[in-house]
């Protein structure tokens, strides 16, 4: 019997292109690699991570951790991380909330309901998430009154000096009241923060919506007639019948959009809340350190989408229907 040349073998050649397509990698990277560090010892800035312990010099506008100028860089980007994770963490839950309410009405009987949606997605999906953030904090949230002159609603206050929400403090229910020094209530918002929450949640909260009316879409129409037929109205059988199975749909469309949202989380530099990226920037620009900086972006960004993704795929096997 003959022996099958090696460029014949249907079990070798894969093997073979994969090890060469390996090999051309590991050249581009130790090409980079050397060209970077002969880049960096020319000029005087090898890898280095003691600039992590060097006192700042700079002051954190807002904070969840205590910081102020004399802690360490190291210290500086926690707080910035910190920072970060509570706008991706609010910004997740509400722009599903209101993903999920947008695309519940897109199979509404009311007709003005499913205009409303539909101007919404194609409005938010269409303009560029910086033009949104830059419309929320200077044109809606920097033109509010201040003072006796602050837009109040039931249990919050929207003012120029942020939104202040009522809340439990000592012991008892506090409404926001104003004193001589301004507004207080137990519970204070910058008007950074309250425009970069508001810009990520109705941007991220548009595509949430198509995915969700696309996971309705995917139940055959026999679902609804089914649940009429059992004396259900249209939210009890949305509710009930239809959202448990369209979950194996959106699911995994979820996924992609709260990765997307933990990216854009970096554009707070437009409303001038102190995040990750914008502590990095400032770090970068006292110590020149930007390969380091960068590094530590790329991990933390990283870190969290990962985060994510392991978190939906998990949910997403729970959903699945399983085969007996």
């Amino acid at each position: 019997m003959t022996a099958t040349p090696w460029w014949r073998n249907r079990r070798l050649l894969p093997w073979l292109l994969q090890g060469a397509v390996g090999l051309v990698v590991l050249l581009v990277i130790a090409l980079l690699m050397t060209n970077l560090v002969r880049n960096l010892t020319a000029a005087g800035l090898l890898l280095s991570w003691r600039w992590l312990g060097q006192p700042a010099g700079f002051d954190l506008s807002e904070t969840l951790l205590p910081f102020n100028a004399s802690m360490s860089y190291g210290r500086a980007l926690l707080v910035g991380l910190v920072n970060t994770l509570r706008v991706i963490v609010i910004a997740l839950v509400g722009s599903s909330l209101l993903g999920l309410l947008v695309g519940m009405a897109a199979f509404s009987r009311n007709g003005l309901l499913r205009g409303l949606a539909r101007v919404y997605v194609e409005v938010v999906r269409n303009v560029p998430l910086l033009l949104q953030l830059l419309f929320w904090y200077f044109v809606v949230f920097l033109a509010l009154p201040d003072g006796t002159a602050a837009l109040r609603l039931p249990a919050v206050v929207l003012a120029k000096s942020g939104l202040y929400l009522a809340g439990f403090s000592q012991g008892s229910w506090q409404l926001p009241q104003l004193a001589n020094s301004g507004w207080q209530a137990p519970l204070h918002l910058s008007v950074e923060f309250a425009a970069l929450l508001t810009g990520l949640i109705t941007y991220i909260g548009a595509f949430i919506a198509e995915v969700v009316r696309g996971g309705i879409a995917s139940v055959p129409r026999g679902q609804w007639e089914a649940a009429g037929a059992l004396g259900l109205h249209w939210a009890a059988s949305l509710r009930h019948i239809v959202l448990p199975q369209a979950l194996r749909v959106i699911i995994p469309g979820l996924t992609n959009q709260y990765i997307s949202l933990a990216k854009a989380s970096s554009l707070a530099l437009a409303c001038g809340f102190t995040d990750l990226y914008s502590v990095a920037e400032t770090t970068l620009n006292q110590t020149g350190r930007a390969v380091e900086v960068v590094l530590v972006l790329l991990a933390a960004y990283l870190s969290i989408d990962l985060l994510i993704s392991a978190t939906m795929n998990g949910l997403n096997r729970l959903v699945q229907v399983r085969e007996r």
